[in-house]
């Protein structure tokens, strides 16, 4: 994953209304609601059934680490899909999305100003447009770099010409060198 999927899954995470299992076993018996059969379960995270038997009667409470981590990307991956379905569709349509972000910022000016890239910390609120253009390049797979592209034309658009009042000729703006970045919807 990328840094702008990373930002997106902790968005998603920061719209659950009920904080997703915590046991181990909890985790295995809503995996057990949402996928029906030891098999699929036993498949999703890469053990045998009768590990997931053993999860699931409380036998077995500390898997290794690498199949913990599966665990609870598999619970988190199908914990509250309407949730973040309608919070999607609200920063798609209505709300927008907010980004937060450190980074190197390049772009290409008319000659006679620079065009030296340079580290900024922007937090700047995009328009539904961006956020719909985002999440519908995410779920095409696109690369993290195509997606880092559509925020840096958000941030050409909104932050650097002001939404068509300053900076006409500014072109090509990149976002590079990330040292953070944060989306909220």
């Amino acid at each position: 994953m990328g840094e702008i999927d990373d930002a997106i899954e902790r968005a998603d995470r920061e719209a659950f209304t009920r904080q997703p299992p915590k046991t181990l076993q909890a985790r295995i018996n809503f995996l057990m609601k949402q996928l029906k059969t030891t098999k699929a379960v036993a498949q999703e995270i890469g053990v045998s059934q009768r590990s997931v038997e053993r999860y699931r009667k409380g036998e077995r409470k500390h898997p290794p680490r690498a199949i913990a981590e599966r665990i609870v990307t598999a619970v988190r991956a199908r914990w509250q899909p309407q949730v973040r379905k309608r919070r999607r569709k609200q920063a798609a349509t209505t709300r927008g999305i907010t980004v937060e972000t450190r980074a190197r910022f390049g772009y290409t000016a008319p000659i006679g100003t620079t065009d030296d890239g340079r580290f900024r910390r922007l937090t700047i609120h995009l328009p539904p447009t961006y956020a719909q253009r985002l999440f519908n390049a995410r779920d095409a797979g696109a690369s993290d770099q195509q997606m880092r592209q559509i925020i840096a034309e958000g941030f050409k658009d909104i932050y650097f010409q002001d939404g068509g009042n300053r900076a006409m000729g500014l072109t090509d703006v990149t976002l590079n060198d990330i040292d953070y970045l944060d989306l909220g919807y």
